[in-house]
């Protein structure tokens, strides 16, 4: 299987905002920023081993970098991948205090 090292490249960081929380409230999913090549499969995978949990389903989205200025120079911010992961009934993440 994939080692810790590996699983920690895989999933980034938590991303939390206030529709993230909303999200864990209503339907129990978390948001993840994960790495670009990654997979639904790899992340669930990564997602139970971490936190020790049951991952029932694992949206992901491509996130496209803005444009941006910087003292009149353009410049643009890397594009990213992110993860909405839903758990089973009963279980949770806390995101605050997460290993990864």
């Amino acid at each position: 299987m994939i080692n810790d090292a590996k699983l920690y490249a895989l999933i980034r960081a938590p991303r939390v905002s206030e529709k993230t929380a909303r999200l864990q409230e209503v339907s129990n999913q978390y948001a993840f920023e994960v790495s670009t090549d990654a997979t639904k499969a790899d992340i669930k995978y990564a997602v139970e081993k971490l936190f020790d949990v049951k991952v029932e389903a694992v949206n992901v989205v491509n996130v496209k970098g803005k444009n941006k200025a910087f003292r009149n120079r353009q410049g643009r911010r890397g594009d990213w991948r992110k993860a909405y992961v839903k758990l089973a009934d009963g279980q949770s993440i806390d995101v605050m205090n997460a290993k990864a």
